[in-house]
């Protein structure tokens, strides 16, 4: 923040408003709940039919049960979590606009860039830890909280959001 100018920051401080004023954390942490039971109760109803099915276990649960379960639940997981994943990426959208509504689309862009120019310079760790810069490709982007500062920037220019 010492390297923004005043709007840049004024920019910043309403873009984490707006995720306040959209309730981000509760919606997010609902999300996160709501998959985490499919992910749970998928993985039970997978291990009760492959130990059903395949192993043809008629009482109680077998060991197939338990190592399809927990296996299930890895691979739901993941599965899941790129859903949330997706979800936090729209969110941040909806808080550039919501930043560019208070305070104008010109400062949100600007507050981008200078977050684009010092990612490139190497963001400090404690912010890095963020994922607000984006830069990856790949399956790795299906994991990113933040879309890159490049389709943000765009969309604000464009009027998409």
């Amino acid at each position: 923040m010492q390297s923004m100018t005043q709007d840049e920051v004024e920019a910043v401080l309403a873009h984490e408003v707006s995720h306040v004023a959209n309730g981000d954390m509760v919606t997010m942490a609902l999300i996160q709940g709501v998959v985490n039971t499919f992910v749970i109760v998928l993985s039970r109803v997978i291990g009760h039919l492959v130990d059903r099915t395949v192993f043809k276990t008629e009482r109680g649960h077998g060991p197939a049960f338990w190592i399809t379960s927990i296996i299930a639940e890895l691979v739901l997981g993941i599965l899941a979590s790129i859903i949330v994943m997706w979800f936090s990426r729209q969110r941040e959208f909806r808080a550039d606009a919501g930043a560019a509504r208070l305070v104008g689309s010109g400062k949100m862009i600007a507050a981008l860039q200078r977050l684009a120019g010092t990612a490139e310079e190497a963001l400090p760790d404690q912010l890095h830890a963020f994922g607000i810069s984006g830069g990856r490709a790949g399956i790795s982007a299906l994991f990113m909280t933040h879309p890159p500062l490049e389709k943000r920037i765009e969309a604000l220019r464009s009027g998409r959001i």
